[in-house]
């Protein structure tokens, strides 16, 4: 009878040790699923945060663009081929007395509707919409150039291709933040773009300036804007500024859904 008692003594002290660690466990395998759902929310809550951000500055940076654009066409029309037009219409009145200014009246209207044509290229949205990464920058180039703003270039290395079209929209801004920066500021003459088509695709724009002596100018012109738009698409992007040594621009971006163009 002892024997017999142990022996169901034993078994119950078996099957209560038994059921503690079944509901130890069932506790933790509870508690795990707790932690992992709710980081299983946040990262989802992160994701869809991140995904707002991007459209956020995506949207920003089309309708900076576009407000870049307008104020464009919006000078060109009055200024400079507004002075075109009225530097013809001068010519032309005086033809009569002077019958050889006919070819310089010529002319000046051929020049005219070269400035409409390159104009126009600005005013369809369906053909900025069309143009590359490295086409877009070309043109930028061009407007600078052709309105004497600054003795611009670009040079392109490598294969140019296009890629993430909703990328190449924000990179384009960085780049044009930076132009817009180096005419308004640096007192520079020249402008020097260079972009390298590879595996990683290398931007670098640099200006003979002023310069900046202090980090906190060059975060005054734009910097924490340009580097937040080059985090969201996974870009690194460094600037640096010598007092009278002018500014320089650099971007790295691993592109996707590369297409040779």
């Amino acid at each position: 009878m002892l024997y017999s008692g142990l022996i169901s003594g034993e078994k119950e002290v078996f099957s209560v040790t038994l059921i503690g660690i079944a509901l130890l466990l069932a506790v933790v395998i509870i508690v795990l699923l707790l932690v992992f759902m709710g980081s299983k929310n946040s990262l989802v809550k992160e994701q869809e945060q991140a995904k707002k951000s991007f459209e956020k500055e995506l949207a920003e940076s089309q309708i900076e663009i576009r407000e870049a654009t307008l104020r464009n066409i919006s000078w060109e029309l009055h200024d400079n081929i507004g002075q075109l037009l009225t530097l013809a219409k001068i010519q032309a009145q005086s033809i009569k007395d002077h019958p050889e200014r006919i070819d310089e009246m010529v002319q000046t209207i051929g020049t005219g509707l070269d400035e409409l044509r390159a104009l126009s290229k600005l005013i369809n949205p369906d053909v900025l919409k069309s143009l590359s990464l490295s086409e877009a920058v070309q043109l930028e180039i061009d407007r600078f150039n052709r309105l004497e703003f600054i003795n611009a270039s670009l040079e392109i290395s490598g294969s140019p291709f296009s890629f993430n079209a909703n990328h190449e929209i924000i990179l384009f801004r960085i780049l044009q933040e930076f132009f817009s920066n180096t005419i308004k500021h640096s007192k520079a003459s020249n402008l020097e773009v260079v972009i390298s088509f590879s595996e990683i695709v290398t931007m670098e724009a640099k200006d003979n300036g002023i310069g900046f002596a202090e980090m906190s100018k060059i975060e005054g012109i734009g910097l924490l804007n340009m580097k937040n738009r080059a985090k969201l698409i996974g870009a690194q992007l460094q600037l640096i500024s010598e007092e009278k040594k002018g500014t320089q621009l650099k971007i790295q971006y691993k592109p996707t859904n590369q297409k040779i163009i």
